[in-house]
């Protein structure tokens, strides 16, 4: 297709009477003498330059086929950078779950059954005749994967939890990293980290007498639970930096903001006199990027999206969107119909998401301005938390 339209493009310099029953061969001699008369008025030019009125004819020649090249160029080649906007498989996970699933940061033989499993769940979906066959392929491509790989996929474990990764590995279950698999920057010690994962409880509170309805039967109440999954793995300063403050109690108590799309914590307490940096760590890279938002248009996407109803993230910083206020956080609403092509949100790679909404999604949706967060408690992930002894400088 290329070829033809610089064909085409090109012949615009070429005389319009030829033979109609002969044209290929009229084609073929056509060009031969224009290359043969184009070198002969080149070198006259080049000898008597005072007649040149080959001159315009061979650069308007050339002309032409430069233009015509810059079309084959625009046809032939595809932009990568604007087809993660215009594709409609972004492939961005949908759920909290799968998100955080997918941002574990495994070995490249567990990567690799992860990938086959989670396209069977994908497959399940099918609401009509299921591909079984295609189900049965990624069951036998990750038996043979674990079965040829296993002490690559144990290998990284600590002896201490040998056994449980061997029990793990033998019920094809998830795997789990030990620690951060990278270095944080020098300049970042100081502050809290979270080196895996951790569970956040939030029980909420309406206050204007009100209830919350639970949409899976029961009676209603004046209180509701909330469950957030952070994640160290992919954001440890974020994920760090909010489990410090929930076991400091800072959101006890903290008044709800609702808006369009997000659910903010209003804490006006929190002004920490520090700043936590933008922390985002792109697909398919080794370390999160700092102080450096993504750009989705040249086809960059995060571990952690925010194109997920229930992402939790921390809002920008007053004086600078490089970095994240060190306490606002906020539940985001995620709406296909307000985000960008390909379902993606405009605010994707913009903003620190660190976790993720698994239990009381339903509740979000019931939320209004005014109401409060009674206690915000870690229940799991304790033993994760580093807490360094030198606290972050003020900025």
């Amino acid at each position: 297709m290329a070829s033809r339209v610089a064909t085409m493009a090109l012949a615009g310099t070429r005389p319009t009477a030829h033979a109609p029953s002969s044209a290929a061969n009229t084609e073929r001699r056509w060009w031969r003498s224009q290359l043969s008369l184009n070198r002969r008025g080149l070198i006259a030019c080049a000898s008597h330059r005072p007649s040149c009125a080959a001159e315009e004819g061979v650069i308007q020649w050339l002309r032409s086929a430069a233009a015509a090249l810059a079309i084959a160029a625009q046809i032939s080649v595809s932009l990568p950078a604007e087809a993660v906007l215009y594709s409609p498989d972004t492939k961005i996970p949908r759920t909290g779950e799968l998100a955080l699933r997918k941002a574990i940061p495994a070995n490249p033989s567990m990567k690799i059954i992860q990938e086959s499993l989670e396209d069977i769940s994908y497959l399940l979906r099918i609401p009509q005749r299921k591909p079984y066959g295609s189900m049965e392929g990624d069951v036998k491509k990750a038996m043979k994967i674990a079965m040829d790989n296993k002490e690559a996929i144990l290998g990284s474990m600590p002896p201490e939890n040998k056994e449980k990764g061997a029990k793990l590995y033998t019920a094809l279950l998830e795997e789990k990293a030990p620690g951060l698999s990278f270095l944080l920057p020098q300049q970042y010690l100081e502050y809290p980290r979270l080196t895996g994962r951790g569970v956040v409880e939030f029980t909420v509170e309406k206050v204007d007498g009100s209830t919350f309805f639970p949409t899976g039967g029961g009676e209603p109440k004046s209180t509701a639970t909330i469950q957030v999954v952070i994640d160290g793995y992919s954001a440890p300063l974020t994920a760090g930096n909010f489990a410090k403050l929930v076991l400091d109690g800072a959101y006890d108590g903290v008044t709800l903001k609702c808006a369009s799309q997000a659910i903010t914590a209003d804490d006006e307490t929190g002004k920490k006199g520090y700043t936590v940096p933008l922390e985002v760590m792109p697909a398919g890279q080794f370390e999160p990027l700092y102080r450096t938002p993504l750009s989705i248009q040249d086809g960059e996407l995060p571990v952690l999206p925010m194109s997920v109803y229930g992402a939790v993230a921390m809002a920008h910083s007053v004086d600078s969107d490089e970095y994240s206020s060190p306490t606002q956080f906020f539940f985001y609403l995620y709406d296909k119909r307000n985000s960008g092509l390909g379902g993606i949100s405009f605010d994707e790679g913009q903003f620190s998401v660190f976790g993720y909404t698994t239990d009381g999604r339903d509740v979000l949706s019931q939320i209004k301005t005014g109401d409060k967060i009674r206690s915000a408690k870690l229940v799991q992930g304790r033993e994760r938390l580093v807490l360094p002894s030198a606290a972050p400088e003020e900025s």
